[in-house]
Parts: structure tokens; sequence; C-alpha cells
């Protein structure tokens, strides 16, 4: 197999024939995320950028441009293509917002103005996606009925995070993140057990194979994000907070941005 041939294997029919993840473009992502991490972090230091709350606060429009383009092209409003879903479509939103970024750390440098015209920026974005949904209302078929599945299966698994962040200190210290986490774990065990979706991340599907249910989704998200923050928190407690700090953002990204991109497919008809 030449590497053109390899690479449309594993990288773009996927994408095409719509298959899912397969073992080696998730080893292949999750090294370029490990690497772009690494990358951003210095590049905000270097840029004296604090990663905040303020900073956390600026990025929420351009965590929410991801999932809802996601959900768009689902439905058919946008052309399905390499740019257009994951991880492609993660990577355009990431370089919208690097280069906002940019722009506005050259305007006004890393003082208390830069925040919320960061965050203004982002909202433009999203406000020009938006419009595009809005004007083609037509194409999307609202399904409600997901609330009947999904607001009590999030009520009992936010539950169980609030009665053990009462037992655990690692949780309660992190419990925005098992909040998110669990609250992306109840659209995919929604969406695959009452709307005939499937799952397409590797372990998860070879799990729910195994278990034969998609509530394994819980304990494979508690058992993943128990030792990582145990990492951060106590193995790495000496290391730069901005660095703790970002990790733990990339880690919200990956439970909010995946959770909200399934409630919106399941609610747009996707």
């Amino acid at each position: 197999m030449g590497l053109y041939e390899f690479f449309y294997e594993y990288f773009i029919r996927p994408i095409q024939e719509n298959q899912g993840y397969n073992p080696v473009n998730t080893v292949v992502y999750a090294v370029i995320l490990g690497v772009a991490v690494i990358i951003l972090y210095r590049m905000l230091k270097r840029m004296g950028i604090k990663v905040d709350e303020r900073f956390f606060s600026a990025l929420i429009p351009y965590i929410i441009l991801g999932p809802l383009m996601r959900s768009m092209t689902d439905v058919g409003i946008l052309p399905r293509t390499y740019l257009t879903v994951s991880p492609g479509g993660y990577f355009v939103i990431a370089a919208f917002a690097i280069a906002s970024l940019y722009v506005v750390w050259r305007h006004v440098g890393p003082e208390e103005r830069f925040y919320p015209l960061y965050r203004d920026f982002g909202w433009v974005l999203l406000g020009g996606l938006v419009f595009v949904l809005v004007i083609n209302l037509g194409k999307v078929n609202f399904n409600t009925e997901v609330f009947k599945y999904f607001i009590p299966a999030l009520i009992i698994a936010e539950g169980f995070i609030w009665f053990v962040s009462k037992k655990l200190a690692l949780v309660r210290d992190n419990s925005l993140l098992f909040y998110t986490h669990f609250y992306d774990a109840t659209t995919t065990f929604v969406g695959i057990q009452f709307l005939g979706f499937w799952e397409q991340h590797v372990l998860a599907r070879w799990l729910m194979d195994a278990f034969g249910t998609p509530a394994v989704i819980y304990p494979e998200k508690f058992l993943i994000l128990l030792p990582i923050v145990w990492i951060l928190d106590r193995w790495m407690k000496d290391e730069d907070p901005d660095l703790i700090n970002f990790v733990k953002l990339t880690m919200f990204i990956l439970g909010f941005g995946p959770g909200m991109r399934n409630l919106l497919i399941m609610l747009m008809g996707g």
C-alpha cells in the first residue's frame, strides 16, 4: 500500500463513507492534538495571555462554532467535506480562533481590553453562522422528542457526579470537567439507545459492542477522566498553572463540543 492509498484508506474514505474513526486516524489525531496543545500553550505564554476565567469566557463563541457547524453539515445546510466534519471542521474553527486571537493581540496586546474584544470577534463569527442557519431553517426537521429521553438521563448522570463530588475531593475540584463529560456521555447514550445513532470513536464503539449497551460510555468517561485530573492536580501540581489550566480547558472543549454537537444534531433531525 502506497502513501496515498494509506492516507485515503484511513483518513479520507472514513469521512466520505461516514465510517467514523479507526485506530490509525485516532492515534494520529491524538498526537496532533497533543502537539497543538503544547504549541498553543507556548504561544500564549510568549504573548503574555493568561489562561484564566477571562480567557475561558472569551473562548465561548469559538467553542460553540464547531458543534454548530458540524450539526448544520449533518442536516444538509453546509456541504459535507473534510473541512466541515470532524476533525477537519475543528481544524477550521481552531484556525479562525487563533487568527482572531493574533489580530486582537496585535491591536491591543495582552491588556484587559484583549478579552472582551477577542470574545466579540468570536460572536461575530458565530452570528454569521447562525444567520446561515436561520435562512435555511426549511431544511431543519426539529425533533423536540429528544428532551423526553435527554432530560431524565442528564439529571441522573449529573446527579451521580454531584454525589461523587461530595465524597472525592479530586472530582469536586474538577467538577466542571466531570459534569461536562457526563453531559457529552448523555447525548451519546440517548442518541444510540433511543434514536438510532451510532458511536464513531474506536474505544467507545468497542466497549459498547462488548458490553451490549451504550450506557458503558459513563464509566468509560469517568475512568479516563479520574487519572488524568489526578496527574494534573497531584503529579504535576508544581508545573506552571497556565499549562494545567490550558490542558483542562482542552479537556472541557473535548467534552462540551461533541456533547453540544450531538444534542444539536438530534434536535435538528440530523
